[in-house]
């Protein structure tokens, strides 16, 4: 079994929360956001046993357990969805399957055509449609402490992201739809999530997201200039309404004769 820490922080066991100081805040420390080019090279990294794993995490945002409890037959490859309806829990007497961490935990996830091509590669050699998506090299379910230190750590030191946890994945995976404009009430229902106040926490823009709002406010009011300046009248149009004679250079004259 995984180190208690790594344990939680992965969402594989249940916090108590009368035995964690400060757990009636929805607060918690920040975790790192991976770029898209740190996830493709952890994916690279992990070899190709592994490496659907690594983004089917980061651009869905499940959590390690319903990753492991995924059959072939709950990712539909033509509508770029993956079906939530369990996960895969750890006791002391080795494993077993229940329902996801909330009620809002089942539910049917899209994923971009981006990574289409890998998982089609990857479920092309999983023995059969009952099997699971990710498994041990005996058909069994993924252990996450034999993965963390066969595959992770590994994979960690060769990119140089030493401390990141898999976890962070699903953290990325959460950021990234947050940047993409989610509202609350979309990145609840892709998180899993009963509570907005933990989808709130991806909402806090990053610098670069503040950038592009405040690039695309620029763009919005130059347009709205140049519609209001296309739409001002010239000084001919002005000195016809006005009904004044108008000399050709297109200007009015107010004083003719002189």
């Amino acid at each position: 079994m995984p180190r208690s820490g790594a344990a939680l922080d992965d969402e594989m066991i249940k916090r108590n929360p009368s035995r964690i100081k400060g757990a009636d805040r929805e607060d918690s420390p920040e975790r790192p956001v991976l770029s898209v080019a740190q996830v493709y090279a952890l994916a690279d990294a992990v070899g190709l046993r592994y490496r659907a794993l690594i983004l089917l995490a980061a651009f869905t945002s499940l959590r390690w357990a319903e990753l492991a409890a995924l059959t072939p037959a709950d990712i539909d490859l033509d509508a770029r969805t993956v079906r939530v309806t369990r996960q895969l829990d750890y006791h002391r007497k080795g494993y077993g399957f229940g329902p996801p961490k909330s009620k809002a935990g089942v539910r049917t996830v899209p994923f971009p055509e981006l990574i289409v091509p890998d998982l089609c590669e990857h479920l092309r050699w999983v023995p059969s449609p009952v099997s699971f998506v990710f498994s041990s090299s005996t058909g069994s379910p993924l252990s996450h402490s034999n993965f963390r230190r066969r595959a992770w750590l590994p994979a960690l030191a060769t990119v140089g992201l030493e401390g990141v946890h898999f976890h962070d994945l699903r953290h990325t995976g959460n950021q990234l739809t947050a940047d993409a404009g989610a509202n609350p009430k979309e990145l609840m229902a892709r998180m899993g999530q009963d509570s907005e106040r933990a989808a709130l926490i991806y909402l806090q823009s990053s610098a670069g997201r503040q950038r592009a709002l405040a690039d695309e406010v620029g763009r919005m009011a130059a347009a709205a200039l140049a519609r209001a300046k296309s739409a001002e009248p010239s000084g001919t149009q002005r000195a016809r309404k006005q009904n004044r004679p108008v000399n050709p250079s297109g200007g009015s004259v107010s004083n003719l004769g002189k």
